[in-house]
């Protein structure tokens, strides 16, 4: 049963995928088929060299990259160290410490945006990947600093205990034996925080204005901006962008799946 509801929640989300995939190999200036087609008539590339063509996907593809590769690494740091902290708090104050948490995330994210850009062009950093970095420094999100404090919650106490008489210091604690010991955790935070980052279009709208600084969002709307219905083109550029992402999913997901099964701490 298990086998059969992955099989059509994978087939859900494959269809479309597949359907930009194959649209992207369409000529480009063709308007969409009446009914979808797995294999396009004509079949050829022109769609990504038109892409190419009309804008540096390339390079935007390279700066997403590079601030994707930045804020993954922080979030995982920052979220696991917040969480570690939490999980060794009273039940009391942690008690306190997650409602507060619940309420930011209850909090919009566009209504930070004036404060947060009053904030960063004060400081003179508008214009580069700062603003866009800055969020992994808060863990990105609190809900990735709760996922750690409940994954640290579930350790058993006594390893803690056996820590602390080998004379280990809280951090030697989280960095030589927590954290290892919840590796799938810390794995698939990286992996929704690459995403994210990844994907992320308004920040990078709202405090870069240099195209050489360009992330790949922002690229794929200015290839929407040229000609909106040059549908073959658009799908080209959105196979651009979500292959990357794909690729990451896929290998980051195999190594999770051998980590979890050959792991003993969530009680088999």
């Amino acid at each position: 049963m298990r086998a059969v509801v992955a099989a059509a929640v994978t087939v859900l989300f494959a269809l479309p995928l597949l359907f930009m995939l194959t649209g992207s190999f369409r000529q480009p200036q063709l308007p969409p088929p009446r009914t979808p087609q797995l294999v396009p008539e004509p079949l050829g590339l022109g769609s990504y060299e038109r892409a190419f063509d009309l804008l540096d996907l390339g390079r935007y593809a390279l700066n997403s990259l590079l601030v994707a590769s930045l804020a993954a690494p922080l979030s995982v740091l920052v979220g696991s160290l917040a969480g570690f902290a939490l999980a060794g708090l009273s039940r009391r104050l942690g008690t306190i410490v997650v409602v507060a948490s619940v309420v930011a995330l209850l909090v919009p994210a566009t209504a930070l945006i004036v404060p947060r850009f009053a904030l960063f062009r004060a400081l003179g950093v508008t214009d580069t990947y700062v603003p866009l970095l800055a969020p992994a420094l808060l863990a990105t999100s609190p809900l990735y600093v709760l996922v750690f404090a409940w994954a640290f919650r579930r350790l058993p106490a006594d390893l803690y205990d056996a820590c602390r008489l080998a004379g280990l210091s809280p951090f030697q604690t989280w960095w030589r034996v927590a954290l290892p010991l919840v590796r799938p955790i810390a794995v698939g935070v990286g992996v929704l925080a690459f995403v994210i980052s990844w994907g992320n279009f308004l920040d990078p709208l709202v405090y870069l204005y240099d195209p050489d600084l360009y992330t790949l969002p922002l690229g794929l709307r200015a290839l929407a901006e040229l000609d909106r219905t040059d549908y073959p083109v658009l799908l080209a550029g959105a196979v651009v962008a979500t292959a990357p992402v794909v690729a990451v999913f896929l290998v980051a997901q195999r190594w999770f799946l051998t980590e979890y099964r050959g792991s003993q701490w969530l009680g088999g």
